[in-house]
Parts: structure tokens; sequence; C-alpha cells
């Protein structure tokens, strides 16, 4: 069966969008919608070429869901140069345009992410993604020190921010390797998560829970929501 992929850029307030004197959306087949400097698009299925990249590192066959319910999303974020990024990243389908969403409200209130990479460019390996600072979403994978259990990344649901700010802790153990200074979380400092800031919002109030909110463990990058 021949696929076709439709390309989509889509604003926050979704009601109003067309009324929005700053957004555009352009003309099929590469339907695009751009809200002044804020730009987002995402593909599903999957395109080729990105099946190719995460088939055997952060999709395996035994992934508990299929690369069907998979959406490979691009969206504009502001560096901690103080840049307009583009940075990417899979999510399931049925949440992908609330992440992109998510995603206007981070960038109109200039809360910056380090970077968005796949983690497959680290072999789906989290370890080395956190300690590059890399902001990530899907990868099937275990929970964190419990080998067999399929973490919530493993679902499209799930997505760490600014992993070096926002450290995950459990039993003295600080992940990633660097991050143990930004366990006060106190500090002011760029890309730290606090409660009720601009980015706990946009994901709270959209029924996500926050990693920060765990009993047991701490994981401040962490916004986990059931696809």
């Amino acid at each position: 069966m021949k696929r076709y992929y439709l390309l989509i850029v889509f604003c926050l307030t979704f009601s109003h969008l067309f009324a929005k004197s700053n957004c555009h959306l352009a003309t099929p087949p590469n339907q695009k919608i751009i809200c002044g400097k804020f730009s987002a698009q995402y593909w599903n299925p999957l395109p080729d070429s990105i099946v190719e990249r995460i088939v055997g590192k952060s999709w395996k066959p035994d992934c508990p869901i299929p690369l069907e319910d998979l959406a490979y999303i691009k969206v504009a974020h502001w560096n901690y140069n103080n840049e307009i990024s583009i940075g990417e990243l899979i999510y399931h389908k049925n949440l992908a345009l609330e992440i992109i969403e998510i995603f206007q409200e981070l960038f109109e209130a200039k809360f910056p992410i380090n970077k968005m990479v796949l983690i497959d460019d680290y072999d789906a390996n989290d370890d080395l993604s956190m300690e590059s600072n890399n902001s990530s979403a899907f990868c099937s994978r275990a929970v964190t020190g419990r080998p067999g259990d399929f973490s919530n990344h493993s679902y499209g649901g799930t997505i760490d921010i600014n992993p070096v700010e926002n450290p995950y802790v459990r039993d003295g153990v600080v992940l990633p390797k660097g991050s143990e200074p930004y366990l006060d979380r106190s500090l002011k400092v760029r890309g730290l998560i606090h409660e009720g800031d601009a980015c706990y919002q946009a994901f709270v109030k959209r029924g996500y829970i926050w990693g920060g909110h765990f009993i047991t463990l701490k994981d401040y990058q962490h916004f986990e929501k059931i696809p």
C-alpha cells in the first residue's frame, strides 16, 4: 500500500487559530501554520527515514506499542544561547497535537531547552542522552533500576526536559552525572523547572504527572501522561 505523509504545523489555541493575524496556513500538500516565530510539524505514519533511524534503537520488536502509533514531531524552541532552534521528538500520535500546544506555550514563555534530538542519536542510551543535557521523549526501555519493566517512555506519552538541571534522584543515586548541584531546587538558573512555572503549568494543566511529585524518588525532568 502506498503510504502518504501529511506535513502539518499547528498553533496553540486551535479555536482561534485562523483569527490570529500572525498565523499563516499554507495550502496542501504542505499544510503549514506558523504563528509569529513559532512553528511545529508532525508526521504520522513515520517517514521511512525516521523508521530506519529508530528501529533497533529506541523501537524494538518487543516494544509495547506499534510504529503506527508514533508520530515524528519538529518544534521551535529557545535554546540556552537565547536563539531559536528546531528540536525533534517521537511521541504517541494521540498526544501529538497536545505536545505541540505545550511547546508553543514554552516558546511564548521563552522557557529554554538546551537541545532536543532523538535519543537514537545516542544509540537509545538514556545515560548518554542525559549527560548531553538532551531533552527526549519516546524510547522503549526498562524503568531505571527495574530491568524487565517497561518505562512509561515506551508508550509515547512521556518526556524529559533539560535533564542536567532537572536530575533523577533515588537512594542517593543522582542522574545524570554532574547534576548534583541542581538538587537545590531553589536555584534560579536557565532550564530548571520550578513547581508552578511556565513549564510545569503547561504540562500539569493538561493532566500530566510531574516526576518532582513522586514519593519514593524524584525525577525533576520527567512529565508523563497515558496516551
